[in-house]
């Protein structure tokens, strides 16, 4: 992992507030903020993580998640109640980590970091998942069908729970 010395930095805090990023908010990051959560309670750990989700695009401010991704995700047991929005400039002082799904996420993220400090918190959610070898980002399932879901879903569990390990 690139980021490896930040990450070290970060097993060290009492709190880590981590912000997970797709385009529109409605797909991939509310599933990997719903995945972290029940990981995090899970462990007994949910008052040393604090975690919300957020998209580049707008257009979807205020909505629940994509309807098909929280019938895949409530059959893992996860319920996704997260209401979209839009990133904010202030996320990058309010949040240690943010995660981008895909390397467009990635690169518009890094464009509008204020600093080389807040660029330094952003880092890919690919670069958690273990288990999958051969995918470079977390596809978008918008336009896929139930097979789109369940991978992206596959990819979100691998890397929260690689992550949690690794901030540990």
């Amino acid at each position: 992992m690139e980021k490896e010395s930040y990450l070290d930095k970060l097993r060290g805090k009492d709190k880590i507030r981590i912000l997970f990023v797709c385009l529109g908010n409605i797909c991939r990051s509310p599933a990997a903020h719903g995945i972290m959560d029940k990981f995090v309670k899970e462990t007994g750990e949910e008052n040393r993580f604090e975690l919300d989700s957020a998209g580049l695009y707008g257009g979807h401010a205020g909505e629940l998640p994509d309807h098909r991704m929280r019938v895949h995700a409530r059959r893992r047991g996860y319920e996704l109640t997260h209401r979209s929005r839009p990133v904010k400039m202030s996320d990058f002082d309010d949040f240690d980590l943010i995660v981008a799904m895909d390397n467009s996420n990635y690169d518009r993220l890094r464009g509008f970091a204020p600093t080389l400090e807040a660029e330094e918190k952003i880092v890919r959610m690919i670069d958690f998942v273990k288990g999958f070898p051969g995918y470079d980002y977390v596809p978008d399932p918008y336009y896929e069908g139930a097979e789109g879901f369940e991978l992206v879903l596959d990819l979100l569990e691998d890397g929260c729970r690689n992550m949690l390990e690794t901030l540990a």
